[in-house]
């Protein structure tokens, strides 16, 4: 299998949000949740714990908001 872009989850004080996602999302998050226990050599986690690992990896490759950000920053 090629290498998951999703590091190592981290423990850090969460702000809670409720958000409901489609079955067939619900679905690939466990499997998602499983290639990555078997990646890192630990057990699956909670599919709730990947969602914001995901959506950081996913803003902080994305250029035109990263290059938005750069441009309130200045």
């Amino acid at each position: 299998m090629n290498k998951l872009k999703l590091r190592p989850l981290e423990d850090e004080t969460p702000v809670k949000m409720t958000v409901d996602v489609p079955a067939a999302t619900h679905r690939n998050l466990v499997a998602y949740a499983q290639a990555h226990a078997t990646q890192t050599g630990g057990k699956a986690a909670e599919p709730v714990r990947l969602i914001v690992p995901m959506l950081d990896q996913f803003m902080a490759t994305d250029r035109a908001f990263v290059r938005g950000r750069r441009g309130r920053a200045e």
